[in-house]
């Protein structure tokens, strides 16, 4: 029996990100801790961060997080990788991603 494709994922154009979106998805600390380990490592696949939290609670914080194009995810295969859209941030909010995560509890 085939699986049914998931939905297609859904970035924002860098132009279009706000900074009141962007502080919103980084104000809840299990997606601090989400971006913190994606600031660290380049990419990772969904089910590899240091979180415990359900998968479908962790599938919503991507979601926000995502659509607030703070994270880019590609799908390989049945995995899906994450990575943190550092250089579109900092080109838009210079210093931002920085100083949310220096002023956050490690």
């Amino acid at each position: 029996m085939a699986h049914p494709r998931r939905p297609a994922l859904v970035h924002p154009e860098a132009a279009d990100l706000t900074l009141y979106a962007v502080l919103h998805a980084l104000a809840d600390p299990t997606r601090l801790i989400i971006v913190r380990t994606l600031r660290n490592d380049l990419e990772r696949a969904c089910g590899t961060f240091p979180v415990s939290v359900a998968p479908s609670t962790l599938t919503h914080h991507f979601r926000v997080l995502r659509e607030a194009g703070v994270i880019h995810q590609r799908e390989e295969g049945n995995r899906r990788w994450t990575t943190l859209r550092y250089d579109e941030l900092e080109a838009r909010f210079p210093g931002v991603i920085d100083t949310v995560l220096r002023a956050a509890p490690a």
